[in-house]
């Protein structure tokens, strides 16, 4: 099995294939919350920042 062939339930409830994410770059991170930002994500948040129109681009 690969992660491909795991899917995931959306903080809105939705079902998420993770084969939709097939050929990008991943970073899956299980934060188990539906708080939103908290400190000990500091460095996910630095990640995002220094990435994000990388990202939005999808490159």
């Amino acid at each position: 099995m690969s992660v491909y062939d795991y899917s995931y339930t959306a903080i809105n409830g939705g079902e998420v294939k993770m084969s939709e994410y097939a050929g990008k770059t991943l970073l899956i991170v299980n934060t188990a919350s539906k708080c939103g930002f908290t400190p000990q994500y500091d460095g996910l948040e630095r990640l995002w920042r220094a990435y994000k129109d990388r990202i939005l681009k999808g490159c």
